[in-house]
């Protein structure tokens, strides 16, 4: 929908762009339909669409997929969408805020799998790729719209300055890769950033996934949160501090040195891998004392 015809909508209508809400609406039909193209939906897919907003992204998704659930907190949006019926017959709409939604629930009104596209409010990027992870065994993919800092964040090497909890949390179960980037004008009201559009894919499993020895995810998130909690420490001195394990310092500095890692080392320059077998390590020096 043109700017100026989101402007008289939204005012014929008493609705405006909510900022607790992080609305910013696609104004240009042709990336919507890029997004939808590049998700790679078929028609025997059940999707969830986050964020209905006035419909860019629910219309051509409905068009491709066997239907969608459009999860919207905005009741105001709500409404509009049921006077104007202006959604396609196998659009389910839903008033629901995705940060407290049930995704076993989700799974079976979908009659499976989870496959999640969003253009997500910036204020819910974090929490709402925790609520992901949390559910990942439930989901095949997730295509998301989210701030170029964030995707950036996300696919991150090792060493880099963005690099952090959620890339190795999120790359210890997911492969993530960006599709597209959208500039600010495409967007009412216009956001101060560029856009990412990446895609996080639990299903299949990734193949570096796959690789990885089991692990104890809450474990794991112990230890990367340790790690990262003040990026200038040494890692000895990370995990020694958050007292995960009840260990010396010299307890950590051999489980360190067995696998070949300096106790000097800051925790942003270890790889998905070297989290997972650090943590079994100490998971087993916990289990021997």
């Amino acid at each position: 929908m043109p700017r100026n015809d989101i402007k008289k909508t939204l005012k014929k209508h008493r609705l405006s762009p909510k900022k607790r809400f992080g609305q910013n609406f696609l104004v240009h039909q042709h990336i919507a339909d890029r997004i939808v193209d590049l998700s790679g939906v078929t028609p025997e897919d059940s999707v969830i669409e986050v964020g209905v907003g006035l419909g860019a992204l629910t219309k051509p998704l409905a068009n491709r997929a066997k239907s969608v659930t459009g999860l919207e907190v905005d009741s105001g949006i709500i409404r509009w969408h049921e006077e104007e019926s202006d959604l396609p017959d196998n659009v389910n709409l839903v008033h629901q805020d995705i940060l407290k939604a049930d995704f076993n629930e989700l799974a079976n009104n979908c009659g499976g799998r989870i496959k999640i596209i969003a253009n997500l409010p910036y204020s819910i990027s974090n929490p709402f790729m925790f609520k992901l992870l949390e559910n990942h065994e439930l989901i095949d993919w997730a295509v998301l719209m989210v701030q170029k800092e964030v995707g950036k964040r996300l696919t991150a090497s090792a060493g880099t300055k963005e690099y952090g909890i959620l890339t190795v949390l999120l790359g210890s179960a997911a492969f993530i890769k960006p599709l597209m980037e959208v500039a600010p004008g495409n967007f009412h009201p216009c956001p101060k950033v560029d856009s990412w559009v990446i895609q996080i894919s639990f299903q299949p499993v990734p193949d570096h996934v796959k690789a990885l020895p089991p692990f104890d995810r809450i474990s794991l998130n112990r230890i990367v949160n340790a790690a990262f909690q003040q990026r200038r420490k040494t890692l000895i001195n990370s995990i020694s501090s958050a007292n995960l394990y009840n260990l010396s310092k010299s307890d950590i500095a051999e489980v360190l040195a067995q696998h070949g890692i300096s106790p000097q080392i800051r925790g942003e320059k270890l790889t998905v891998d070297d989290f997972v077998h650090l943590t079994n390590a100490f998971e087993n020096l916990k289990k021997s004392k």
